[in-house]
């Protein structure tokens, strides 16, 4: 018989296995949940990543459809070699879905300095200076541009090894560390400036780092954080934002009719006589041809304009229809083999102060009064005519041969995110459409100079993501 001393004995034994077991199950329970935990957080981490994947992916295709979209929107414009209007309820340049993706046309306002929200448009690479055709005179009255600076980029891009005035050759860039060979020859991208000697990012950027033309927090804030700013609240770009190298001479051969263009340097003034005659009548075509002259030569189609004594609206009837060979002086049509001679003309509807002011005969005293009269007079300005309204006469035949008011060359900045206002994207498009189809000539990736949009589009999405949870 079994003693009620020894169950007494074995009673506490039992408990303290019995407790022993429920404290090991207790950290395996706990060992468990911690898996658990560790797995929901890296499946939660996958499913983030995932979804960021796919929203880059997202923006990327939103970016390719962008340029097709303009693209598109280039061949069909109704005045060939003109900018899209931003008020043509067809043109979409801000907020533009596609499927769960946003794109964005980041652009620039040529009439007002830069501020602190974005613009939405194309760009008008023809608004620019060339960096291969530019003389150095007319570089150097850019902002934050030196002379030394100036010279090392004609010398950089022309043919031969001889120093110019403050320039730089071979024996400079030889000297460099590491060491590389002065060019020589047309830059391929403006971004190819690094490499001229005396360029620094202060001379080439300015404040807009990112390159997107607004005033950023950090481009506003002294030294607090790059870039190195002034803190007076306005933007000052540097001179990338004023120059191109893809605008070009590219008149089309015919008009829009499909008729050919009128010579009005061709010896042979019967084609000439015809279109006034056509255009304005025998009366006045008899009087604009006597007011000429016999064998008068134009180096622009402006200088004809104004030798011609026709009135804005007469102009602007058969202005179309007029080209200009250059015979043995430098003109608008920019022929000839040597680079130097070259005149790729800016267009003076789209082109900013800064770039007008670089302008022979044009300059600092009426670059201003050029946009002043763009923006009281945006109906009148279908032809080069409106620029002798401004212009004293010879200062309008000096800056002839350099202005022109169509365009066909183009840049697409594309800003784009996927689902949920995510994976931002952002590429740079060169287009051209001298040729009657808009063709990509250039293409870059500029995601990695950061958010491109503003502070106000970047609390926008961040509400739309909010409210989609």
């Amino acid at each position: 018989m079994t003693s009620p001393c020894y169950l007494r004995y074995q009673t506490p034994d039992l408990g303290y296995r019995e407790a022993a077991v429920l404290i090991v199950v207790l950290w395996m329970c706990a060992g468990l949940v911690a898996l658990v935990l560790v797995f929901g957080q890296i499946v939660a981490l996958e499913y983030r990543s995932a979804d960021s994947t796919v929203a880059g992916i997202q923006a990327e295709q939103a970016a390719e459809s962008a340029i097709r979209y303009v693209c598109y929107t280039l061949e069909n414009l109704e005045t060939s070699g003109a900018m899209p209007d931003v008020d043509d309820a067809e043109y979409k340049a801000e907020a533009v879905f596609l499927g769960d993706a946003l794109f964005w046309l980041l652009g620039r306002d040529p009439n007002a300095r830069p501020g602190t929200m974005p613009i939405f448009s194309m760009v008008d690479e023809c608004s620019k200076l060339n960096l291969n055709t530019a003389t150095a005179e007319m570089l150097a009255n850019l902002p934050r541009m030196t002379p030394e600076f100036a010279a090392a980029i004609v010398d950089w891009r022309d043919t031969d090894s001889q120093v110019s005035e403050n320039g730089a050759e071979a024996e400079t860039y030889t000297l460099r560390k590491p060491a590389y060979r002065c060019k020589n020859g047309p830059f391929e991208t403006v971004l190819e400036l690094k490499m001229v000697y005396g360029a620094n990012d202060e001379i080439l950027f300015g404040e807009d780092t990112n390159l997107n033309g607004v005033l950023d927090p950090n481009e506003n804030d002294g030294e607090a954080s790059l870039p190195s700013d002034n803190q007076d609240g306005e933007l000052d770009p540097g001179i990338v934002e004023y120059l191109t190298v893809y605008s070009r001479n590219s008149q089309p051969a015919e008009t829009a009719d499909g008729g050919s263009l009128v010579d009005v340097n061709s010896k042979d003034q019967e084609n000439l006589r015809s279109l006034l005659r056509e255009t304005l009548g025998e009366n006045r075509a008899n009087d604009i041809v006597s007011q000429l002259g016999a064998g008068a030569e134009f180096r622009s189609i402006l200088e004809f304009y104004i030798r011609s004594k026709m009135t804005p609206d007469e102009f602007d009837k058969l202005a179309d229809s007029l080209t200009i060979s250059s015979g043995d002086s430098e003109s608008e049509s920019g022929a000839g083999s040597d680079m130097e001679a070259e005149i790729v003309p800016v267009n003076v509807n789209t082109a900013c102060e800064e770039v007008l002011t670089c302008i022979p005969g044009i300059g600092s005293s009426y670059a201003s009064a050029l946009v002043a009269y763009r923006l009281g007079h945006p109906k009148n300005l279908d032809s080069v005519a409106w620029v002798a309204q401004v212009l004293d006469e010879d200062a309008a035949i000096q800056a002839g041969p350099y202005l022109t008011t169509h365009t066909y060359q183009f840049s697409a900045d594309v800003a784009a995110v996927g689902q949920n206002g995510r994976g931002y994207r952002r590429i740079y498009y060169a287009l051209d459409i001298g040729d009657g189809q808009a063709k990509v000539v250039y293409r870059r990736d500029r995601t990695d100079l950061g958010w491109a949009l503003g502070r106000e589009i970047r609390s926008q999405l961040s509400e739309w993501r909010a409210s989609t949870k």
